[in-house]
């Protein structure tokens, strides 16, 4: 699994370990992200999800930055290759191919194991795609964000328009997304865009480390049904999402994790889950 991405690369840092990383890989380019990304991305998150030893994934950036945005020799690229003489069937290829960069980003939702951004240096574009699609985020106190899109001559597409609303407020996303200004991460975390802000990368490294690890020590079921039911319940009534976990429940509930983490609770010791 480790090492056969051109984009990204795959880690696990302890043998024994069940959290994984995934660094976009594109140093030299500030992990700008190329037509390969869109391709690894998603399959890569596919292979970890369906991977039994994998219970976290981190998502970090190798080099000074997280992620500097879209390529914009592919973006230029792009642009050329889908000109024709018939607009409409320009636009129906140009909206097919928006559509695959789209469920790239989504795989992140779409993956049942939980998705931990960390950012440091730049987030910016396809950056803030990325991290407002994660399940958590942090960063350290020199990172900042930008939603740049409007100053390309863009409508964000990826997904930033439509969830970081719901992560900041409506008014905090239609200003940051207008203005495409520069933020810092202590503003990120006044907005409610990561949980915590740390002082270096380093300490963010050991500190996400920690909490990656004790998530991954929790029942998985449990920790795969509130992710999901966290994410369709966006989308849900108060009813509506109430009756979407009854229902999760009732198949899932009744399982050996929950033996294992009362008898722990009795017995007063650390409950040990199977892999999923």
């Amino acid at each position: 699994m480790e090492g056969k991405y051109k984009s990204i690369e795959i880690k696990r840092k302890s043998p024994n370990s069940r959290v994984f990383y995934v660094y976009l890989n594109r140093p030299s380019r500030g992990n700008a992200l190329s037509p390969d990304f869109f391709v690894e991305f998603p399959e890569a998150l596919s292979s970890l999800d369906q991977n039994p030893n994998v219970a976290v994934i981190i998502l970090a950036g190798a080099g000074p930055h997280f992620c500097s945005g879209i390529d914009l020799q592919t973006l230029n690229s792009q642009s050329k290759d889908t000109v024709s003489n018939d607009g409409g069937r320009t636009g129906e290829k140009l909206r097919r191919e928006i559509k695959v960069l789209q469920r790239s980003i989504t795989a992140i939702e779409d993956c049942r194991k939980p998705v931990i951004a960390v950012v440091h240096g730049a987030c910016v574009g396809g950056g803030v795609d990325i991290v407002t699609a994660c399940d958590i985020r942090y960063c350290t106190e020199s990172a900042f964000f930008c939603v740049k899109e409007v100053d390309l001559a863009i409508t964000a597409d990826l997904g930033s328009l439509q969830r970081l609303p719901a992560i900041v407020g409506f008014g905090n996303a239609m200003e940051l997304s207008l203005t495409a200004r520069r933020f810092s991460g202590l503003e990120a975390k006044e907005l409610g865009l990561v949980t915590k802000v740390f002082d270096s990368k380093e300490a963010m490294e050991d500190g996400v480390a920690a909490i990656a690890e004790g998530i991954a020590s929790k029942s998985p079921l449990a920790v795969v049904g509130t992710k999901r039911v966290l994410i369709q319940s966006r989308d849900l009534t108060l009813d509506q999402g109430l009756d979407y976990v009854a229902t999760w429940n009732s198949g899932v509930i009744l399982s050996e994790d929950l033996n294992e983490a009362i008898s722990a609770q009795l017995q007063k010791r650390k409950p040990v889950f199977a892999k999923l």
